[in-house]
């Protein structure tokens, strides 16, 4: 079979190995700590979790990076990738174990998201520096298999860390603080693992620095400037990022919805509403594993906007037939569906993005596509706010979605016909 032919040949590269194991270790963490940060923010005795309460959460850890997460871009572009993964994880690490103290202490909510937010911060750098750093250490004919492979198998690597989360939290009396310590543990592997690598291997190219701070300023809102145009002439890129920050937006109203459901119809304790969450991140786990192993293939069938068209028309079908049962097993099978279609089409999205922009830019609209998938995110959990009953059953919600998975379907097919 080509696909397992062509993945045994990128498993040989060197490189491409030791930056898949920063990404594997780096999303293991994630998880870990979402996980955590999930179980005491929705799932603790004595908080009365509405989704106004977890909107306000995503808000608080996300929207305040957005803001000047496009100059994060362009600071990527200026440092050194490889030092990138080294010192932010060192810093993750450091600050995790601070949110474990808050955690102990009890202090008050704002300042515990004001830790989960410096942790979260950080996160976006190293994540889209990932992104960018692909294409240094694959060639440009098995970007795709490098792009179904990587995400996706940071994707299974944080499905993984959650997994370990719940796991730890049962061994440690649900210990929120031992799952958060372990978040931290990871974090640090994951920077050591960064050493592997020489130091100018993951680029940029070099570019001439201004070293004052003022210059440093300006030059970053220029650069910030040069990348929104650089963008904007790249059609297919500026094309796949809109239909895949709508297809974000899907996935976090749903999200919120099944953190509602879990906590409040389905089981009869927090214990079986957390083991049943626990269950639909590791399903939907399945469905990225799925699309890892498809979209190399589908997209040299049907190319990278044929295969985003197919992901988003099967979503808007299956989305409202399993969904409206509000009942577990349906939003299981759902979330699978959805877990395939949703990294399916960041797949292709990737793909188009990578080959479309140049690499002194990548760091830059990579760092713009994760702030709209912040934004879309934090907006979806604000309008499933304002929809949602407190037990999470809006029939309403699902309509919305599956026409916005419809919108996407549709505007992408008319591009391609």
């Amino acid at each position: 079979m080509s696909v397992v032919r062509d993945l045994r040949v990128l498993l040989r590269l060197t490189n491409f190995r030791r930056l898949l194991a920063v990404r594997l270790l780096s999303q293991c963490a994630d998880g870990v700590y979402q996980v955590a940060l999930a179980t005491y923010v929705v799932f603790s005795p004595e908080k009365e979790t509405s989704p106004a309460a977890i909107a306000s959460a995503m808000a608080v850890l996300l929207l305040p990076y957005s803001l000047v997460g496009p100059f994060a871009g362009v600071l990527l572009d200026r440092w050194q990738r490889r030092q990138v993964f080294l010192y932010g994880n060192l810093l993750r690490a450091v600050l995790a174990s601070g949110t474990a103290v808050l955690i102990l202490a009890a202090v008050p909510d704002w300042l515990f998201y004001a830790s989960a937010l410096s942790v979260t911060a950080v996160n976006r750098f190293v994540l889209a520096g990932l992104s960018a750093a692909l294409p240094r250490v694959v060639d440009e004919e098995r970007l795709v298999l490098a792009n179904s492979l990587s995400p996706t198998a940071g994707t299974l690597a944080a499905t993984v860390g959650g997994g370990l989360a719940f796991g730890v939290r049962l061994i440690a009396s649900d210990s929120d603080v031992a799952v958060v310590a372990l978040g931290a543990l990871l974090y640090l592997c994951s920077a050591l693992a960064a050493l592997r690598m020489p130091r100018t291997l993951l680029g940029p190219d070099p570019t001439p620095v201004q070293p004052r701070l003022g210059a440093a300023v300006v030059s970053t809102a220029r650069g910030l400037v040069e990348g929104l145009l650089h963008l904007a002439e790249r059609r297919p890129a500026a094309r796949a990022l809109t239909a895949m920050t709508l297809m974000r937006f899907c996935y976090g109203a749903l999200t919120v919805t099944v953190l509602m459901l879990a906590r409040y119809a389905w089981g009869t304790d927090d214990s079986d509403g957390l083991a049943l969450l626990g269950l639909a991140v590791a399903v939907s786990g399945a469905g990225f594993f799925a699309a890892a192993a498809i979209s190399p293939w589908a997209v040299g069938r049907l190319g990278p906007s044929g295969w985003m068209t197919m992901c988003a028309g099967s979503a808007a079908i299956l989305e409202p037939a399993l969904g409206l049962t509000f009942a577990p097993a349906p939003f299981m099978i759902a979330a699978f569906v959805l877990g395939l279609a949703t990294q399916g089409a960041k797949i292709a999205t990737d793909t188009v993005v990578q080959t479309s922009v140049d690499d002194s830019y990548r760091g830059r609209v990579f760092s713009l596509y994760d702030v709209l998938f912040n934004v879309a995110f934090v907006a979806a959990a604000g309008v499933a706010a304002l929809m949602l009953p407190p037990d999470g059953r809006s029939v309403p919600l699902i309509l919305v979605v599956a026409a916005l998975y419809l919108a996407v379907a549709l505007g992408l097919r008319n591009r391609t016909t």
